[in-house]
């Protein structure tokens, strides 16, 4: 958990095709404890969904009921996960899917009532359709009596283990109908005293389409499923709200977020948007309230699902003030237009946004081995967007929304990403990610559900993930079932990431842009990370045949007073010698990577 400052370190990792450019690195920003300051470090995320994570049963029927595909559960991720999830440098854990969320499984006996299946996707239902901001699934409690203080325990046992706990923020929308069986003394819920004669008012939670009732979209299932005679479309909602993704008519679409209800921040989008913030809408303070309900309970940081479709001022506002009580709380924004990540770091006050529009749609590329992808796609995105802000960029290759990269629709093999992981991993100070089960190759196979076989893993669905099952081991946790392939791609994964969170030049150093000449320059890459104490040349190829070898020329300003032998390959620990005190000997075979110290 400290910065490694005992050796000079080089890092040669065989970047893909051509030269990125080099660009000025903003001093990075420690993120202080709760407790107090720490060190500044690279912040590595793993993101699991307690659903899915501990789920040790492996029927996986398709639109199966919790009693026929089983359910994960808070306390399936004990020490001993938890210690497994921490060997991969893992400094902060998002826990996906946590808060209350609409669902068929009826939980009656306990004051919850199953969702119409009419505005539910999946059996399930998506952890982005919040039923009670004040609660937690019940799914994931042993106890559903005592749901909440299972949750409590592990984000305990999550801290003990000297790791954060991220759970996710989801302040644009809501399920159809929300309704907050636990909220704290004094909370109202959203909706309560709106006027719903009048399609927008600054007072009001919601926007309405009055006069007309909501018309569910026909069954927008992708495959045949056994809900569809519990999707009878009487689900009755008049007048109708407008839907999550800002389709304000009554009759959403299939593809639309039709299971959710679009909150009012105070911008009028039938009138150009025109702004309300003064007085403060009553969004805007529930909101806050949420987020320190949340906060108190030890929850260390919110990933804030689709902020750009929030008005950032209310980020400038809400941010700052649940910061006065919990300073280090850190807030990473799903974002998605390069154009606007300066206004949601300056105004909005994101400590994180992420990369995905710019550096992981040209690593996708480049892993699929496009014909028209070369590096040029990664400076695109180092030009535009997250220029200048390389320590606040989250970059990763997986996630819940994105395709999984073993799947047949991304690359079809773990192994294909390696060097593209090397680069999100090293390239930036800003956070890493890694989604439970890529460490094994999960492919996302399977037409689960509502998803149907999409290339992902459901979030919508009770299922379990069969190859980080076989990490799981029952329980065990121990990687036994895993084959060779699968132990060498997490030791992989265990290797690069301890190191981009221990390593003083890949969390607070500048980069050199080191030039690749050849046949191969649209798919190598080499650039050097360093500080005073630490230097590190990284190098990928992308290349599917060619190995690249050549004599990589150090400049002198960094080279000092010559390059020493032996050099050493950090994820392989092979060694060898070199004769010159100005470059470094490399032979990288295709589609690989190189750490080199020396």
């Amino acid at each position: 958990m400290r910065l490694i400052l005992k050796k000079i370190v080089v890092i040669l990792l065989l970047l893909p095709g051509g030269v990125l450019p080099v660009l000025a690195q903003k001093k990075g920003t420690a993120v202080p404890h709760r407790k107090g300051a720490m060190e500044q470090k690279k912040i590595i995320i793993y993101q699991l969904l307690p659903r899915l994570f501990g789920n040790k049963n492996s029927h996986n029927i398709p639109y199966g009921t919790i009693e026929q595909n089983g359910s994960g559960k808070f306390a399936d991720l004990d020490n001993k996960a938890l210690e497994g999830i921490k060997e991969l440098g893992t400094t902060h854990v998002w826990y996906t899917g946590v808060i209350a969320h609409a669902s068929l499984t009826d939980y009656s006996k306990y004051g919850i009532l199953p969702d119409d299946a009419d505005v539910v996707k999946g059996r399930a239902g998506s952890p982005y359709a919040i039923r009670d901001y004040y609660d937690v699934d019940p799914d994931l409690a042993q106890h559903t009596g005592q749901r909440m203080a299972e949750f409590e325990a592990l984000v305990e046992r999550t801290h003990q283990k000297s790791m954060k706990v991220l759970i996710d923020f989801v302040p644009n929308h809501v399920a159809r109908h929300y309704h907050s069986g636990v909220k704290p003394q004094g909370v109202v819920d959203f909706g309560v005293y709106d006027d719903v004669r009048k399609a927008f008012s600054a007072a009001n939670d919601f926007y309405y389409i009055p006069g007309k009732a909501l018309v569910v979209p026909p069954d927008a299932d992708k495959i045949s499923n056994p809900l569809s005679p519990l999707k009878d479309q009487l689900y009755l909602e008049n007048p109708a709200k407008a839907t999550g993704n800002n389709v304000f008519s009554e009759r959403p679409k299939a593809d639309d977020w039709y299971e959710t209800v679009k909150l009012n921040y105070g911008v009028d989008y039938l009138d150009g948007e025109k702004k309300y913030f003064s007085p403060l809408p009553p969004v805007w303070t529930k909101m806050r309230a949420i987020l320190l309900y949340w906060a108190d309970k030890g929850v260390d940081g919110f990933r804030c699902d689709m902020a750009e479709m929030v008005p950032v001022e209310f980020w400038e506002w809400v941010i700052p003030e649940v910061k006065k009580k919990y300073p280090g709380l850190i807030f990473i924004g799903e974002a998605y237009n390069p154009k606007a990540y300066e206004i949601y770091f300056t105004k909005g006050k994101f400590d994180y946004l992420y990369d995905k529009v710019g550096l992981y749609d040209g690593l996708k590329k480049l892993i699929r081995n496009e014909p028209s992808a070369t590096v040029e796609d990664i400076k695109s995105a180092w030009k535009t967007g997250s220029a200048g802000y390389d320590d606040r960029m989250l970059r990763f290759l997986e996630n819940h929304d994105e395709e999984r990269i073993a799947s047949a629709g991304f690359a079809g093999r773990a192994e294909l990403a390696l060097p593209a992981m090397v680069l999100s991993a090293t390239l930036g100070k800003g956070p890493v990610m890694l989604y439970f089960g890529q460490e094994s190759g999960e492919p996302g196979k399977g037409k689960e559900g509502f998803g149907g076989d999409d290339n992902r893993t459901t979030i919508f669905d009770y299922w379990g993930v069969p190859e980080h099952q076989k990490w799981m081991n029952n329980g065990a946790f121990d990687g036994a079932l895993l084959s060779p392939e699968q132990m060498t791609l997490r030791k992989f994964y265990q290797k690069l990431l301890r190191l981009a969170g221990e390593s003083a030049a890949v969390g607070a150093g500048k980069i050199y842009e080191v030039p690749v000449s050849g046949t191969m320059n649209n798919r190598m890459y080499a650039f050097i990370r360093y500080t005073e104490q630490q230097r590190l040349l990284v190098l990928l190829n992308f290349d599917r045949e060619q190995n690249f070898t050549a004599d990589i020329n150090i400049p002198a300003e960094l080279s000092g007073k010559g390059i020493a032998s032996p050099l050493r390959e950090l994820l392989s620990d092979q060694e060898w010698n070199t004769t010159s005190p100005t470059s470094i000997p490399v032979n990288l075979k295709p589609v690989s990577a190189q750490i080199i110290a020396f």
